[in-house]
């Protein structure tokens, strides 16, 4: 990723700093954005910026950033007060991926934010409608749906609600080339594009191996050698986290039907506490240190 601060919000806040946040909040520091991330309590928070400054020390080290830590520092706050996001004029939020949870997010947000402030959700299966349609000002939300781990992903997909601005969309496909990415605009629908996809290729991964068809490994193996994917649907539901993506599955199969239903393999592995790389256990072992 090249630095470049022309296209980027000179504000962003981001709402949630964990691993997904704080990606997010790394990569509009190194855009030269002014950073505030918002946690749930000051513990949170002081783990949150240690969490980006890491990823921004990583960047420095592989060249990707420019200025020295110190700058990118100085441009970075946190708090838990969302009344910090007032100045911002874009605000991203991170929490997990709960519908309840997302609702009471984005009204914290849109209490404290300017009238004119854009509100991006980072959900990766559930409607923007739903979400647009318990605020005030629904035309100011849509979706920047970015990939884990951010800084090493080059995909945002944008998602463009029924009420949301059409400038809005113009605007985000900006804020995304100022971050060295590449946007995709898909309109709302459960699971967009990417989830809709990656979800049903991963569930049918698990079967197969609930089944007995072939080991992880060898499955994956099916799919980077003789496909060309970079990583395997199995090893890449333990990097997503089991739990997240069952968290997808079952909203999906709300919603679409019972081709999403989670395989018994996943909910016995998330019930049981392994949820792939942030546990140390999922298909594959893995070091959580």
């Amino acid at each position: 990723m090249t630095e470049t601060s022309s296209l980027a919000p000179e504000h962003v806040g981001v709402l949630g700093g964990g691993r997904m946040g704080a990606g997010i909040a790394h990569a509009f520091l190194l855009a030269g954005s002014r950073v505030t991330v918002v946690e749930r309590d000051a513990d949170a928070a002081q783990a949150a910026a240690a969490r980006v400054l890491e990823s921004v020390d990583s960047s420095i080290a592989r060249g990707t950033a420019l200025a020295p830590v110190e700058e990118y520092r100085e441009r970075l706050a946190t708090g838990t007060d969302a009344a910090l996001f007032a100045p911002c004029a874009l605000v991203v939020e991170a929490v997990p991926e709960d519908l309840a949870l997302k609702i009471d997010a984005l009204r914290r947000v849109e209490a404290h934010v300017a009238s004119d402030a854009v509100i991006a959700s980072n959900t990766s299966s559930i409607s923007i409608d739903e979400l647009a349609a318990v605020l005030d000002r629904p035309s100011r939300l849509l979706g920047m749906h970015f990939f884990n781990p951010v800084p090493a992903s080059t995909l945002v997909e944008i998602v463009r609600g029924a009420s949301t601005a059409p400038p809005l969309v113009d605007s985000a496909r900006g804020w995304v080339a100022a971050l060295g990415k590449t946007p995709i605009v898909v309109a709302d629908a459960p699971g967009f594009a990417s989830s809709r996809l990656g979800v049903a290729l991963g569930l049918e991964a698990i079967r197969m191996l609930e089944e007995g068809v072939a080991s992880a490994e060898d499955i994956d193996t099916a799919m980077t050698l003789g496909y060309k994917h970079p990583v395997g649907p199995l090893r890449l539901t333990d990097i997503v986290g089991l739990d997240v993506r069952l968290g997808i599955a079952e909203y999906l199969a709300a919603h679409l039907g019972e081709r999403f239903e989670p395989p018994a393999l996943l909910r016995r592995l998330v019930a049981e506490g392994h949820f792939g790389r942030k546990s140390g256990r999922g298909f594959y072992e893995w070091d959580a240190s």
